[in-house]
């Protein structure tokens, strides 16, 4: 047993993003800091489960997709062959490239004491970490989720993948069913189908991406289908059974029943935040299934107590657990009382193509009984789109009182093209000014100036301003 008497500044829990941030700025300070994280690694899930393996399996099946699709670009590829086992190691070799920027030597020359083991608290400024006391006068939560399998009967007698187990698969199976039509399931859906197995995605929801405005969720499934993707909604599992190498969901839709058979099951319908082993409530620490409770300042229940990223929420991004940690940077470490503001939260779900958002949807802003004008344009009218071949989608924009309330794409890199809109919102500019901006031509990014010349466009050539343009060239020489 250690002795837990000597309080040390920061005690960080968690060496994913939020931890890793706020544990390299308090080091390089001069605090003594310790960072516990029970995985043997530092990184966390987005870095060894999620957004670089994600992304990088997306890329080779993007690869797959184009040689298939050469010929519409006038080029001829006689074969495309896929080799799974081959396109995981790539994912890994992506991650073992980043993984330097996670060293735990490079924290610990920052001065970070850096630990591995399992932490859980036993009063408010002390936590267990593998029979060693340590103590700590500030703490930071950041030990993020896990995916959890819903409560359907006969799941756990199968074999199925999640987003922590399918990146080490090495067969390419023949047909794939994926349980849950959200941002990694339809991620992992699109990567599946484009190497070459046929996939069916189950969504109880009426639409996929649920969080999404309708009419761009729908745009999104219309190009999943014609990719060949079995694409289902408002489905509910009512059971799962079957025998090695064969899963059978027994679906019910309404009043039809339908046994969808598959290879592979993965399941990818929702998340749950890492708290069970850190006995919150010795700590005096609120948290429910959502996560743990916090302020406006990061701050938990208990005050010198402060949580960031996916184990609190709102949003379970990782660049929301960067930013949140920065908040709690300000208050723990500087003492400066700064609040998080949600307002201008953009994500990305990185299908092909895109689905980005930031603000409010059009139903949120008439919820909150805003008086918007939609302005609405299609990326098929957008010349560099036409000329890449990527004319699905469009590009929403829900406007209050001249500014940018809420913004929705769909479409090529929209995940790109998002954050012009991010700062327009971010600095309250007014849409004009986004119209005014020299867009350089050819790019997607003409989609905004375009979108919002929409809005004006019907005034512009009203007869009213036909009638002026007249007598002003009639009366002046």
């Amino acid at each position: 047993m250690g002795d837990g008497s000597r309080r040390h500044d920061l005690v960080i829990i968690g060496g994913g993003v939020g931890g890793l941030v706020t544990a390299s700025v308090a080091g390089q300070l001069g605090l003594d800091v310790v960072l516990i994280e029970r995985e043997p690694n530092l990184g966390g899930d987005c870095l060894h489960y999620g957004c670089v393996p994600s992304k990088t399996l997306i890329r080779s099946a993007e690869v797959a997709r184009l040689a298939r699709d050469a010929e519409r670009f006038g080029i001829s590829v006689s074969t495309v062959s896929v080799d799974l086992e081959k396109v995981m190691d790539r994912v890994r070799g992506v991650i073992a490239r980043i993984q330097p920027h996670d060293d735990p030597e490079r924290f610990r020359g920052y001065g970070v004491d850096v630990r591995f083991g399992t932490a859980r608290f036993l009063d408010s400024h002390t936590v267990d970490v593998d029979g060693e006391a340590i103590a700590g006068r500030r703490f930071v939560i950041a030990t993020g989720s896990r995916p959890v399998a819903p409560p359907i009967p006969g799941l756990e007698a199968v074999d199925y993948l999640t987003n922590e187990t399918v990146f080490a698969e090495k067969r390419l199976p023949e047909r794939l069913a994926v349980l849950g039509g959200g941002p990694i399931g339809l991620e992992l859906a699109q990567a599946f189908q484009r190497l070459g197995s046929q996939v069916t995605v189950l969504e109880m929801a009426p639409q996929i991406l649920p969080r999404e405005d309708p009419e761009i969720a729908a745009s999104l499934r219309d190009a999943l289908i014609a990719e060949g993707l079995d694409v289902r909604t408002g489905v509910t599992v009512d059971r799962v059974d079957g025998e090695a190498g064969l899963h059978r969901l027994h679906c019910r839709a309404g009043e039809q029943k339908e046994i969808v058979e598959a290879d592979r099951l993965l399941i990818a319908a929702g998340r749950s935040p890492n708290t069970d082993a850190l006995d919150l409530d010795r700590a005096g620490v609120a948290n429910d299934r959502a996560g743990i409770r916090v302020d406006a300042r990061m701050r938990t229940t208990a005050k010198h107590i402060f949580a960031c990223g996916d184990v609190c929420g709102p949003y379970p991004f990782t660049h929301m657990a960067e930013y949140q940690a920065g908040i709690i940077i300000a208050n723990a470490i500087f003492r400066v009382p700064k609040k998080a503001d949600y307002r201008v939260v953009p994500w990305v779900t990185y299908t092909d193509p895109e689905v980005a958002h930031v603000g409010l949807t059009e139903q949120q802003a008439l919820d909150q009984g805003l008086a918007v004008q939609i302005a609405r344009f299609p990326f098929g009218e957008v010349d560099r789109a036409l000329a890449e071949g990527s004319e699905h989608g469009l590009a929403k924009l829900v406007v209050h009182k001249g500014r940018l309330v809420g913004a929705s794409m769909v479409g090529a890199h929209a995940g790109e093209l998002i954050h012009e809109l991010v700062l327009a919102m971010q600095a309250r500019l007014k849409i004009g000014q986004i119209a005014a901006a020299i867009h350089a031509y050819p790019t997607l990014a003409q989609i905004h100036r375009r979108a919002v010349n929409s809005l004006y466009s019907p005034k512009l050539f009203a007869p009213g301003t036909r009638r002026l343009v007249h007598w002003i060239n009639r009366l002046l020489p």
